[in-house]
Formats: C-alpha cells, sequence, structure tokens
C-alpha cells in the first residue's frame, strides 16, 4: 500500500507480482482507510511504501491479527524540517502513530544510512528491524545516447511550498541567476503554484513527463543539479548519472553516497558553492559523465533489490 503511485514504487510493485498474489491499494482520505484496514484483513504479508499514518494502521492492524509487515522509508517520512514546515514528524500524532508502527514491523527497509540513522533518533528503541536496502535502476533503460548540450538539469516534483524548499527550488533559481550564460532546465515543476516565484531567463521550466521524455532530457544534458536541502537517496539524481550526467548537488542524505568522486558535492543552502560546482562540472570532460554511470551500476544494481525483496517476502511467507 502507499499513498501515491511512483515509477520505483511500481518496480517494487513487479517483483512483488512475480511470485505473489497482490492486492494493491493506492490513496488517500477517509475511504482509503478503510481500504487498508480491509486489505489486511485479507493478505498475508502487508507492505507498505513511505511510513505514512495509512502505514501505521495498516501495520498496527497487522500486529493485532499476527500477521508480518513491512514498511519502506524514503525520506520525507522521517523528515522533521522546521525551518521549511516539512515532515511528518512535525505532527506530535501522527509521530506518535508512526513511530509505533516503526517499532512493530517485521521489517523497516531504508534506502539510505542516513535514514536509519534518523529513524533511530526519532524513536527510542534498539532497532533490529531495520536494513538498508537501497532502490535499485535499471541501466539498460537509463543509459547515455548520442550528443550532449552544456545544459544543467533538475528534475524535482515540487506540488506544494515545503517540497519546493526541500528540493532547493529557489535556490536553483539563484544559481541560475548567478549564471545568466549558463543554459537551465527544470523538469517536473508546476509553476501556477508559485507565481511569486520568477524564473530566470536562463531558466527553462517543463512540466512532469513520462519515463521516456525524461530519459533523453537525461541525455542531452552535461550537468545534473541537485540542489536539495532535504533528500533519501535521490532517484532522479541517480537516473541522470547512469545515463552520463556530471553531478553537482548538496551534500544531504545519501547524495554523497550517490555521487563519491565522480561529481561534485557542497554544503545544502548556499547557492553560490552551488554555482561554483556547476561551472566545474561544466569544464569537466565527457569522460567523468561515464564514470558517473559505472558508480551507480556497481553500487544501486536494480537486480540487487529484487532479490532482497524476493527473499524478504519468502521468509515471511514460512
Amino acid at each position: 500500500m502507499s499513498t501515491v503511485r511512483t515509477p520505483f514504487i511500481e518496480s517494487d510493485l513487479n517483483v512483488l507480482s512475480k511470485h505473489n498474489s497482490v492486492k494493491v491499494c493506492i490513496g488517500s482520505g477517509p475511504v482509503q482507510m478503510i481500504r487498508v484496514i480491509q486489505g489486511v484483513l485479507h493478505a498475508q504479508i502487508v507492505f507498505c511504501w513511505f511510513a505514512s499514518v495509512y502505514a501505521a494502521v495498516a501495520v498496527l492492524t497487522a500486529t493485532l491479527l499476527k500477521k508480518k509487515s513491512i514498511i519502506v522509508v524514503g525520506g520525507v517520512d522521517v523528515a522533521r524540517e522546521r525551518e521549511f514546515n516539512y515532515g511528518l514528524w512535525l505532527s506530535p500524532w501522527k509521530s506518535t502513530l508512526v513511530g509505533a508502527a516503526l517499532k512493530r514491523a517485521d521489517r523497516v527497509l531504508v534506502v539510505d544510512q542516513s535514514l536509519r540513522d534518523e529513524i533511530l533518533a526519532r524513536v527510542e528503541y534498539d532497532g533490529k528491524n531495520l536494513e538498508v536496502l537501497p532502490t535499485g535502476y535499471d541501466p539498460d533503460f537509463w543509459q547515455p545516447s548520442g550528443p550532449r548540450e552544456p545544459v544543467v538539469l533538475t528534475v524535482a516534483d515540487a506540488r506544494n511550498e515545503a517540497r519546493l524548499k526541500a528540493k532547493g527550488i529557489d535556490i536553483l533559481f539563484d544559481v541560475a541567476r548567478r549564471l545568466p550564460r549558463v543554459r537551465f532546465m527544470l523538469v517536473g515543476h508546476d509553476t501556477s503554484r508559485f507565481k511569486e516565484l520568477v524564473a530566470p531567463a536562463n531558466l527553462v521550466i517543463h512540466a512532469p513527463v513520462d519515463q521516456a521524455t525524461l530519459l533523453e532530457y537525461y541525455q542531452g544534458s552535461k550537468v545534473y543539479c541537485q540542489p536539495s536541502r532535504r533528500e533519501g537517496l535521490s532517484n532522479t539524481l541517480c537516473e541522470s548519472m547512469l545515463c552520463g550526467c556530471i553531478p553537482a548537488a548538496t551534500d544531504v542524505g545519501g547524495s554523497g553516497r550517490a555521487i563519491g568522486d565522480c561529481g561534485i558535492l557542497v554544503p545544502a543552502g548556499d547557492p553560490g558553492a552551488l554555482a561554483k560546482a556547476i561551472e566545474r562540472a561544466l569544464a569537466m570532460p565527457e569522460s567523468a559523465g561515464s564514470k558517473a554511470r559505472d558508480r551507480i551500476v556497481a553500487l544501486f544494481p536494480r537486480k540487487q533489490r529484487e532479490k532482497r525483496l524476493s527473499e524478504l517476502i519468502a521468509e515471511m511467507s514460512r
């Protein structure tokens, strides 16, 4: 179950569906809560993407019925960023409910070690059910192709003010103004919701696109910029690196692990440092993009995640 449907959730769903009968429950609102409880009644194992209130209800119901449960933590579900009002853990009642579910789930999968550390800081327990299992990526789909332009690409879903700050879209606008001769592209941003943010002339904004179109954007851009103040393990960062983009990113969450020595990391919230990083990345040879791809292929293969998920489900089905 989940409150949203995304490509990485679909990927896990495909794995779970290969050898199991799966009932999908995606949505929000009072009716969804009823569907969640009904779903648990008829399930052997409960698999929840994100530690939401709905996931908490599912896991606690499963616990009462002596059924197995898994929660996958992606990042926002352990966030508590008072500065820009981001994260479920700003709410006392939500954090209490989710904390209880995290304790009682049979397994809590986190996509990066930083999230495991945050859970242990938020919830007072031994954390024996925590396991780091990164999201996995398909190098046969996300791959380089053709010539690149000296374009700096960012992909971000900023559906509200809090996510806009978390993804650092305001920082990206600042960086673009500092580099007026550089071409920037932002994909996935809904400009109608944030009319007070005026994009500089050298930044082109596109609405959300499908995976095939996104692939083309990655393949045509030399640099991928991740200006986030907050991340788990960024899917778009890893996808872009697989496509040969050179990353220039803020050192938050799992971005440092993803990039390693294959790009440039700067402190979060520093547009001046990020602008310099982008200039350096644009000056790097194409071979730097190949090195970035090789790192993601080695660290985050989709088959690694598929294998572990299959093992977990088999273990819990016994």
